[in-house]
């Protein structure tokens, strides 16, 4: 395995859609796939009413709610490509102007899903790597 740089693995995360959200449920640990965009360093994804993720809230001096998101590009063959995983806290993103600019880049990818909020992860810890291919003797 190689290890990638904070900027590489930032870089590779947006070039994919798809992730999963891990995060906590009913005290325990639950994890779902969702759409996402990356803006600047940050990780914005939009959620449903109803769903487990629009329970996600933080008391009101916290930072936001602890997160994990991983995304990856694996090719199955050839067992080559990459996995990053972002960890930090993630927060309802409130600013009207932000909230449309989200609404435009970013749709459901379940299309009945209507969306009712939109959360912003912000990254405290970027780790990826990429799997070496083995070199035979």
């Amino acid at each position: 395995m190689r290890e990638l740089d904070r900027a590489e693995a930032l870089r590779l995360l947006a070039t994919v859609s798809l992730g999963r959200i891990v995060f906590t449920h009913r005290a325990l640990p639950a994890v779902r796939p969702v759409n996402h965009l990356v803006d600047g360093e940050d990780v914005v994804i939009r959620i449903h009413g109803g769903g487990a993720l629009a329970s996600l809230s933080a008391p009101a001096d916290a930072p936001g709610v602890v997160v994990a998101y991983e995304a990856d590009a694996m090719d199955p063959d050839t067992h080559l490509g990459w996995s990053v995983v972002v960890t930090g806290y993630a927060q309802p993103v409130l600013d009207a102007n932000d909230l449309d600019r989200y609404a435009n880049l970013l749709h459901p990818w379940v299309e009945r899903a209507t969306t009712t909020a939109t959360l912003r992860i912000h990254p405290d810890l970027v780790t990826g790597f990429r799997p070496r291919r083995e070199s035979r003797p």
